[in-house]
């Protein structure tokens, strides 16, 4: 087999020429990257002419969507027109800001890519204040009416669940007035987050290093994530030091940003009337604020869980201190697996096939289609994401260099790729977004297959202490430092709750506090230098409210899917209801709350036995890799 050869090949090289080895270059310009490697944005508009034609056609009709306003009361058809009306201009809108969006971040530089986006959001408000008055008058019809005109006209079926919402806001929704006005601020709230996005990928000024090796690296977003899992301890040491002293330079600024960003769901609680910004943010995905809490007691019970990792981790690299510098070094030196985006797409069809033919050759399609943008370029967006079109198919972006890390994220971003597929083959436009607490789901249990593909086709000693170490870093990651910023977040906003400053200053101090917590540093498990505190300032993901605590909650859920699913297709029976619940999940859109749809797929998150059979698995990971080591 081609992959399970590629998945036990080994590479002995430096950092550049694993770069050259791959065919690819980090910070080339755009221009230089062949089109195979770059997402094919026209499916979505055939030009940016084509996208303002439909955005000043949008802009025409956009005010045509009031004329509904004091009539939803008339009959269940004029019910069924208006929301119509609302769901094909969102559909619209939609298309028009991800064109934007993407075309931005190909390059972050381009003000005429920034304008789109600003001109598409004004669009986005006009469009909110519209549509306002929509929230109160269904409420004002009351329950037992809204429940008579669905079952009165069927075409009103697929806005049940959306009726229902607004229904269930009904202790939180203004005056038709008060609704406009509150729309008119959505411009105000995201200020905090693109400032800092512009300021993140195209105007800090990002340090260059020399390393051991003589090969000079500017240490942008990146350049530092593969940089820190650099082999040389003295090399990782030199580009911590350098990468997080340049944040620490504009800690106030940063500090500003996220205390703007803070303070607009601060407002956002109180005019609406929630106890908190948590019971705030997770009241649209009707998830109990006690999931939250929960998670953060599992956590804390658990570390000695993580400490007996790192204490693992120390003693594979043999080293005599553990450092903050050390986690993301690879822990078993001989292996450094190295991939090129084809041989990355063989492997990651190859890893799904436990959920069926129809899956992986749909992810194989988005391979071939060009729904992915590969690699970094000069200015383009860090990071991963994917994003879905209703009418067109998923997108996603990467910044791919060849490590196994890329691998998984390919793996991780097709999860969630497949998951909008799926939604929008499954679903009408009005119930096909799913909500995000069930989109890590997708996400992770594609990295947990490809994981297992890898380990059931490797028996070298060093490759699979590698594999299984990767399976305990995504743990670490996704589960504990997902946490981590999950309890720094809240206790940023109870701070601001409280009337109390945020500068930039406190925020690195609270987050060094919890850093020092979870790594152990007093216990001598992990020394955590206090530049390191502000590690806050580059996470994008506090400019989400509340959204990195469900990379844990589906770590969880998905770690359960994936055990069922994967002794399904070892035993081959005639058929498959584990996967086949899972598949449901993922056409079933946003027709169910995330926490009934997971308990339709054979998982309950709103107890601890998730959590804890994870940790289980994670400590039988170890007990692995210690017999291997003996």
């Amino acid at each position: 087999m081609k992959a399970a050869r590629l998945a036990v090949r080994s590479l002995v090289v430096s950092a550049l020429a694993l770069s050259l080895a791959a065919g690819f270059t980090a910070g080339a310009e755009r221009a230089t990257i062949d089109d195979k490697y770059k997402w094919k944005v026209t499916d979505v508009y055939p030009s940016d002419e084509a996208w303002r034609a439909a955005k000043d056609e949008l802009a025409k009709r956009i005010p045509e969507l009031a004329k509904f306003q004091g009539r939803l009361g008339e009959s269940a058809a004029t019910l069924y027109d208006a929301f119509a009306a609302r769901s094909e201009a969102d559909r619209r809108l939609a298309r028009l800001q991800v064109y934007a969006s993407m075309r931005a971040d190909e390059d972050t530089r381009s003000q005429s890519y920034m304008a789109m986006q600003q001109e598409i959001e004004k669009l986005g408000v006009d469009y909110g204040a519209a549509t306002a008055y929509l929230r109160p008058e269904v409420l004002a019809l009351g329950q037992e009416k809204v429940k008579a005109f669905v079952a009165a006209e069927a075409r009103l079926a697929p806005y049940a669940i959306v009726l229902d919402e607004i229904v269930r806001w009904a202790p939180h929704t203004l005056s038709p007035a008060e609704e406009q006005i509150v729309a008119k601020t959505d411009d105000l709230a995201g200020a905090g987050g693109s400032i800092r996005g512009v300021f993140s990928n195209a105007e800090l000024p990002f340090p260059t290093v020399t390393l051991s090796t003589g090969d000079s690296l500017r240490l942008d977003p990146a350049t530092f994530g593969r940089c820190r899992a650099l082999p040389e301890r003295e090399d990782r040491l030199k580009v911590f030091r350098a990468y997080f002293s340049t944040y620490k330079q504009y800690e106030g600024t940063y500090g500003t940003m996220l205390n703007a960003h803070v303070k607009s769901h601060v407002f956002e609680k109180e005019v609406r009337r929630f106890d908190s910004c948590l019971a705030s943010a997770l009241f649209a995905s009707n998830i109990p604020t006690p999931v939250y809490s929960q998670l953060l007691r599992d956590v804390h019970a658990n570390l000695p869980t993580l400490h007996r990792y790192l204490k693992l981790r120390q003693k594979m690299m043999g080293l005599d201190e553990l450092r903050y510098e050390d986690l993301y070094a690879p822990i078993v030196k001989k292996v450094d697996l190295k991939f090129t985006p084809e041989e990355t797409q063989e492997l990651v069809v190859a890893a799904v096939a436990p959920l069926g033919p129809d899956y992986a050759a749909t992810l194989r399609r988005a391979f071939a289609e060009r729904w992915i943008d590969w690699l970094p370029s000069t200015g383009k967006r860090s990071g991963a994401y994917s994003t879905g079109i209703y009418d067109v198919h998923p997108y996603q972006l990467l910044n791919f260099t060849g490590l196994y890390d890329d691998v998984s994220t390919v793996a991780h971003e097709g999860g969630h790729g497949m998951h909008s597929y799926s939604s929008s083959q499954g679903q009408p436009y009005p119930t096909w977004r799913y909500r995000t607490f069930v989109a890590e789901v997708a996400s992770t249990l594609n990295e947990a297959l490809l994981q297992d593909y890898m380990l059931q086709r490797t028996k070298e000693l060093d490759t699979r202490l590698f594999l299984l170490g990767s399976r305990l870093e995504d743990l670490r990651q996704t589960l504990f430092r997902q946490v981590l910023f999950a309890e720094f977040e809240l206790k940023a906003h109870e701070l601001v709750e409280r009337g109390e400053p945020l500068t930039g200053e406190k925020l690195t101090q609270l987050y060094l506090g919890l850093l020092k917590d979870y790594y152990g540093d007093a216990a001598g498990v992990c020394k955590v230098d206090d530049l390191y505190g502000v590690e806050w300032a580059l996470v994008p993901h506090f400019y989400r409210e509340f959204y990195v605590y469900q990379y844990a909650t589906s770590i969880v859920a998905s770690a359960s899917l994936a055990d069922g699913i994967l002794a399904e297709a070892k035993a081959k029976p005639g058929k498959a209801p584990r996967r086949d619940a899972y598949l449901k999940l993922l056409a079933a859109g946003g027709s169910k709350y995330p926490i009934d749809l997971l308990k339709d797929a054979g998982v309950d998150m709103t107890t601890s036995a998730p959590f804890a059979a994870a940790m289980a698995a994670m400590n039988r990971v170890m007990d692995e890799m210690e017999e291997l080591l003996r």
